[in-house]
């Protein structure tokens, strides 16, 4: 990590998103500064998107918005 570098928070928010959520998280992944982190906001998600959110490392942070 670029810990000398200011953490970037990307702040994600999803509802059914799993047909694109994958590839919009490696978009993150891939990016040369590396001192990020994503705030995941699910919004009760009926679909795969939570299983697909908490596959990743640390660095997504996850949170289910209360129905």
């Amino acid at each position: 990590m670029e810990n000398n570098k200011p953490l970037v928070s990307v702040i994600m928010n999803c509802y059914n998103g799993e047909g694109y959520l994958q590839e919009a998280i490696d978009s993150i992944y891939v990016q040369t500064y590396q001192n990020w982190e994503v705030i995941f906001w699910d919004n009760a998600s009926t679909d795969n998107s939570a299983s697909i959110a908490k596959s990743y490392d640390e660095r997504i942070k996850y949170h289910l918005a209360s129905e």
